[in-house]
């Protein structure tokens, strides 16, 4: 017995009701174990919440969302966490969505994170940082690569009509040696 076709009339096939629709922003968020990694007060299981809470499109939101999740991934604007590589490519997302209101300062996040060299340069000093079960010098590693691998969307942001957008690319351009 032959069953009826699942073509769409337009020769398009539909989208499922369970899948995402294209333009969602962060998509990808339950991909990530973040309730088996750690951010800097312990679990990061609420980076999720923030980032949803950064494409909000609420700049008072978005910008106290921003704060606390650099506390959690970039303390001190270079201190880095076991979490911090996995919460790149999505900073690189919302810094492209025009809808998000704080674009800027989430390019100078991601500078933050590429300059940071605060557990290289401690085990530097004390080798023995090297030997801990969980070594935070191959976390900031992690995170400074997850940032380059990203470089090639630079372009698009440093030519953002938005000035504020196209300076601070081009701090993290020169930050990356593009």
């Amino acid at each position: 017995m032959r069953s009826a076709s699942t073509e769409h009339p337009s020769g398009e096939r539909p989208q499922r009701p369970d899948a995402p629709a294209r333009n969602t922003p962060l998509t990808a968020l339950d991909r990530v174990p973040w309730g088996d990694i750690q951010d800097s007060t312990g679990s990061a299981a609420a980076i999720p919440h923030l980032l949803t809470g950064i494409a909000g499109g609420d700049a008072d939101a978005a910008r106290s969302a921003l704060d606390d999740l650099r506390k959690r991934i970039c303390q001190f604007g270079f201190v880095v966490e076991q979490a911090t590589a996995a919460t790149v490519p999505f900073l690189w997302e919302l810094a492209k969505l025009p809808q998000v209101t704080c674009r800027a300062q989430i390019i100078r996040l991601l500078q933050n994170i590429a300059d940071a060299r605060q557990w290289e340069s401690t085990a530097a000093v004390y080798p023995k940082l090297l030997n801990h079960r969980e070594n935070p010098v191959v976390w900031e590693r992690a995170a400074r690569q997850a940032v380059r691998s990203r470089r090639d969307e630079l372009g698009r942001l440093m030519a953002d009509e938005d000035g504020e957008i196209a300076r601070a690319t081009t701090e993290l351009a020169r930050s990356l040696g593009a």
